[in-house]
């Protein structure tokens, strides 16, 4: 059996449990190799995913929020040594007068985050006492985080951090006179030929857009309903998550990234090149980029590098494997709907299972 019937066999079985819902994209170069939908985009209405149906990326969103930034940073209008604090105002706040864009794109300033994750505080739970709907432009984001207490000093060391995100977005704003949406939408989108990409509300009617669900369970594990995700974060993108993509525009953007269609040489080079080192594994060192994250193995080369995003009702993941010039979309309108994929996929890819 080869790697096409192996996985689609496999994901038809979660599909069947209803623990995959989404769509799986393989590609090398032009050539699509795998290209599949499963479960449902409305499971109030039986609607099946197709792969036309537009997805919530959750954190991927941070590699438009980071070309972006590196745009600004060719242009000369911005620089990886400026420091946040000064240009933004931000004078008052815990935030580090330290704090420079290089160790925002990082994960190394130190900020407080508005949810700790590393520390297995739940994104959802910020909107219990606040309304989701009174955050949607990205200033609104600051009383969240600014007064937090720092994690370490700038630069030594290096955890994630969404709201580093949010600052980025606010440099890009304050640079260009545009809204981030505005920008990312023309300077991002437009250029790498991302026709279906955009920032949708959810207090409003799309076409091809998968609505974000989980299951609830009984006592003994059984699926007795579903949740809507639409109280569990702001209701329209941010610098840090929401953007809407289908698979093929995720696989478009990142191909156009690689093609130098978005930067100059030098800042794409860089932004295919690990930085900072994040944390160590059994087989891995991670290391992060400016938004990817690198998987370097005990001889130095990079295997792999991703982007992945999880909320409730969202998970998405991007890898792509340089030696074989293959890359992996697994978008799901499901919490957890692509981490066990996406290890199939990968082991399945290192062993040759879809070379061209």
């Amino acid at each position: 059996m080869n790697g096409t019937e192996t996985l689609n066999r496999y994901l038809l079985a979660l599909e069947a449990k209803e623990a995959f819902s989404g769509v799986v994209l393989i590609t090398h170069g032009d050539c699509e190799l795998y290209a599949q939908a499963y479960g449902y985009a409305s499971r109030a209405w039986r609607i099946k995913n197709t792969l036309d149906v537009r997805f919530d990326t959750a954190s991927i969103t941070k590699l438009f929020t980071s070309i972006a930034t590196l745009q600004l940073i060719d242009r000369d209008d911005l620089a990886f040594e400026t420091q946040v604090v000064d240009f933004l105002g931000l004078q008052g706040t815990a935030i580090s007068p330290d704090v420079t864009v290089f160790q925002l794109l990082t994960h190394s300033s130190g900020i407080g985050d508005d949810c700790e994750e590393e520390d297995g505080e739940v994104y959802e739970d910020l909107w219990r006492t606040k309304p989701n709907y009174s955050v949607t432009a990205t200033v609104d984001f600051l009383p969240q985080f600014v007064h937090k207490a720092a994690n370490f000093p700038p630069g030594q060391g290096c955890r994630y951090c969404n709201c580093s995100w949010i600052l980025l977005g606010l440099i890009i704003e304050q640079i260009t006179g545009m809204s981030y949406r505005d920008y990312v939408r023309e300077n991002v989108f437009a250029r790498a030929g991302m026709g279906h990409s955009d920032f949708l509300r959810l207090d409003r009617v799309h076409e091809n857009v998968a609505e974000g669900a989980d299951p609830i369970r009984d006592g003994s594990g059984r699926i007795v309903g579903w949740k809507r995700n639409v109280y569990s974060f702001p209701p329209v993108g941010s610098p840090d998550s929401g953007a809407y993509v289908t698979a093929r525009d995720l696989d478009r953007f990142l191909r156009a990234v690689q093609a130098g269609d978005l930067l100059s040489p030098q800042l794409t080079e860089a932004f295919l090149t690990p930085q900072v080192r994040y944390r160590q594994r059994d087989d891995w060192t991670l290391m992060m980029g400016y938004g990817l994250v690198f998987y370097v193995d005990a001889s130095g080369e990079v295997v792999c590098y991703q982007k992945e995003g999880i909320n409730a009702g969202v998970s998405g993941v991007m890898r792509y494997f340089p030696q074989r010039d293959i890359n992996v979309v697994i978008l799901s309108n499901l919490e957890n709907g692509v981490w066990e994929p996406i290890w199939t996929v990968h082991d399945l890819v290192m062993e040759g299972a879809f070379e061209a």
